[in-house]
């Protein structure tokens, strides 16, 4: 059966495909070169903008995609040999003050007045760049996957300005050429502009974007016509060299404070003017922000994201490959626990038609544990078909160096490799209607316990009234990806969703209606041991609040041991059912208010006929543009039969984001976790004295909560400075 809903979907997947041209390749804004010099101040009274051509008439796509948009927004462009410009003034029909989190850069989308412009240099309306300012002048930058994803880790150098009063604001900036990736002598690229402004709750672009859709959606940017190729960047070599001290101290295990010195840094060298080779030796991650903690009531290994900087750019060409719950590759699974000594990554587009990823990482041996040193490769090559849809191929490969047969500690079935080789067709329409993906993947192991399969397919619709889906996945029991993250083996899952959404013609409700999700997991013998069952009603108000409640039924059937604490208790044994109910709810306030918060719960029962009551509370006030106070609250109460009982988890966290100005950030964040029994406290503080050249001076402490006392603690320093030619 399973096969015979893999050939189905397969087949939906191709046969629905379509040729058309680009939805709005109507829309063109010509851009010419200038030989006066541009001056980034934020006024835009230079000469070199006069006779620009200019992008206006926004559209109206939030609240409702139903004309013109009222605030009104006009864009020029220019470029010179080294640099692309663009101004932009953003006229206030609504007079009111402006809303802006912080300075901080790459802010939250949804919650500052802001203008962000999305630049698609090859015309794949897959990948590209994205760059903007909330009305405050913080910056965002990002590159651009899947059509309309932005990952925000990406850092380049760039400069801009932003002026306001109570007329307009306006936003100034040059992008120099070396600092993206385009193809040489292509004269239209794919570009859109977006504008959110909260005082009238009006998200607006200068193309038209069905609502249902992210104003970054590259299937409906316009065009960008140079009257003649921008100039090649031509060698671009960047060396990012860092330096840093430090002192810490392990107070478990009883050891005095040790200081320590370290350098390193990477190397950036264009290969072409799209595609980048990336060394990094010796490299420290030390200021990369923490993970939020978790709350893990659930079976299985939970995922945090990586925010490594090495591992970001296009980093959806190894990241993205499979589903959530299925990768074959994860860069979080390297340098875990250990030193990485050096890699290298080539990344980016070969032209218009082919994307390419080779990354190969090197780790150093633990003495401590008996671990070898290891080698992790990864190749990934995409290829673009049909309008907007691609074929991929990856080829993962772990590999010990020196492996000790004679450790028997380190001595198991995998240590000496682990490889994955998997295919998968993306599927992306032209108008963006419909989306999926197909994949299989297959794992080989020095025994035959690691040498299995896994594969999934998807079809997804997505109109303005309607969204459906429907989904296949199997998981192999032998199938291993020790570089990737796949928290579960064995399995058959089938599910899908329906939903609607009603448009009222008046009052404070601007859409709401229900979603129907439900998925059943059987073993590979086809028989069923777990399903979920849920149906969501979502109000969205014009103020950008929202309303959601839930209604859930779950069934588990368990194949391993399980504590529903996870507090080192007796565990429910194997094979042994549960089934139970719940109630639940979210509240989001609007965004405008200086006092934000979100409220929700979960009201049901739980393992072993027991109940489980979830609460959740995240309020925020800012002093803006310089201060942004959040404090998020989690507890669970969770009643079982004994040996369980009774038991509270209590999770809070509170973070306090300082920007002094939009290059000096100082950020900190308290973590409280009663279930993991830690308090981790973290401050950073961030000083971008040159565009993406910075010093950081990072302090961590951790505490046991019982019995209160030290753990571990860590001071570092560390400087960083960008040179290019």
């Amino acid at each position: 059966m399973k096969y015979r809903i893999y050939t189905w979907c397969v087949f939906l997947v191709f046969t629905i495909t379509t040729y058309a041209q680009k939805k709005n390749n109507a829309y063109k804004l010509h851009i010419k070169k200038t030989t006066i010099p541009v001056k980034i101040d934020g006024i835009g009274d230079d000469a070199a903008w006069q006779g620009a051509d200019e992008a206006k008439d926004f559209f109206r796509v939030l609240p409702m995609d139903d004309g013109l948009a009222d605030e009104q927004t006009v864009i020029k462009m220019t470029y010179d040999e080294k640099n692309l410009y663009l101004l932009a003034t953003f006229y206030n029909a609504t007079k009111a003050n402006y809303f802006v989190e912080s300075l901080r850069r790459d802010f939250s989308f949804g919650k500052n007045d802001n203008f962000l412009l999305f630049l698609d240099p090859f015309n794949n309306q897959t990948t590209g760049f994205s760059f903007g300012s909330n009305a405050y002048g913080a910056q965002w930058d990002g590159t651009m996957f899947n059509g309309s994803s932005i990952d925000l880790n990406w850092d380049s150098k760039w400069i801009s300005e932003v002026t306001r009063d109570d007329d307009k604001w306006v936003f100034e900036m040059a992008v120099p050429f070396k600092s993206i990736r385009y193809g040489e002598g292509v004269t239209e690229w794919g570009i859109n502009f977006s504008r959110l402004d909260l005082k009238s709750s009006e998200k607006s672009s200068w193309t038209p974007i069905p609502r249902q859709f992210p104003t970054a959606a590259l299937a409906y940017t316009g065009t960008l016509v140079w009257d003649a190729p921008p100039p090649p960047p031509g060698t671009n070599f960047s060396i990012i060299p860092y330096v840093l001290g430090e002192v810490n101290r392990d107070l478990e295990a009883d050891g005095d404070a040790k200081t320590n010195g370290k350098i390193g840094g990477d190397v950036k060298f264009s290969l072409t003017s799209s595609l980048n080779l990336d060394l990094t030796v010796n490299p420290d991650f030390s200021q990369v922000e923490v993970d939020r903690q978790i709350t893990n009531l659930d079976r299985f290994e939970l995922f945090f994201p990586e925010r490594r900087q090495f591992f970001l750019e296009n980093g959806d060409l190894f990241a993205n490959f499979g589903y959530d719950n299925i990768r074959p590759f994860f860069s979080r699974r390297i340098g875990l626990g250990v030193p990485i000594q050096a890699g290298a990554r080539i990344s980016g587009n070969l032209n218009g038609k082919w994307r390419l990823g080779i990354m190969d990482m090197q780790t150093a041996s633990v003495s401590e544990s008996g671990l070898p040193s290891q080698n992790f490769g990864v190749l990934s090559l995409q290829r673009k078909v049909f309008g907007r849809s691609s074929i991929g191929f990856m080829f993962v490969n772990k590999q010990s160096i020196n492996y000790p047969q004679e450790n028997d500690s380190i001595n198991n079935l995998y240590a000496r490799y682990n490889r994955n080789f998997g295919m998968e067709y993306n599927l992306a329409s032209t108008n963006n209607l419909w989306s999926g993906k197909a994949f299989f993947l297959k794992s080989f192991a020095p025994d035959d316990i690691g040498n299995g399969v896994t594969q999934g397919a998807h079809i997804t619709y997505n109109s303005r009234k309607w969204n459906w889906s429907v989904k296949e996945e199997w998981v192999g029991e032998k199938y291993t990806a020790e570089v990737g993250y796949v928290p579960r083996r064995g399995y058959v899952n089938l599910s899908s969703k329906l939903g609607h959404v009603f448009f009222p013609k008046s009052g404070s409700i601007v859409s709401h209606g229900p979603e129907f999700n439900i998925s059943y997991f059987f073993n590979e013998a086809f028989r069923q041991t777990d399903h979920l069952a849920y149906m969501v009603y979502q109000f969205d108000f014009r103020t950008r609040s929202s309303l959601m409640f839930f209604l859930s039924d779950d069934y588990v059937e368990l194949l391993s041991p399980f504590d529903p604490t996870r507090l080192g208790l007796e565990s429910l044994a194997v094979g042994t059912k549960h089934q139970w109910n719940a109630f639940g709810w979210e509240y989001e306030s609007k965004p405008q208010s200086l006092f934000t918060y979100a409220f929700a719960g979960r009201l049901g029962g739980y393992y072993e006929n027991g109940n489980r009551t979830s609460l959740t509370a995240d309020l925020g006030y800012r002093f803006q543009p310089y201060v942004s106070l959040n404090a998020s609250f989690n507890y669970n109460h969770i009643d079982l039969p004994s040996p369980w009982n009774q038991n509270e988890f209590w999770l809070i966290g509170a973070e306090a984001d300082i920007t002094f100005t939009n290059k000096l950030f100082f950020a900190n964040l308290f973590q409280y976790n009663e279930q993991t029994k830690n308090l981790n406290v973290n401050s950073r503080l961030q000083w971008r004295y040159s565009p993406a050249s910075d010093l950081f001076l990072v302090y961590t402490n951790n505490y046991f909560i019982e019995p209160f006392e030290g753990r571990n603690w860590g001071l570092t320093l560390k400087f960083t400075y960008w040179l290019n030619n």
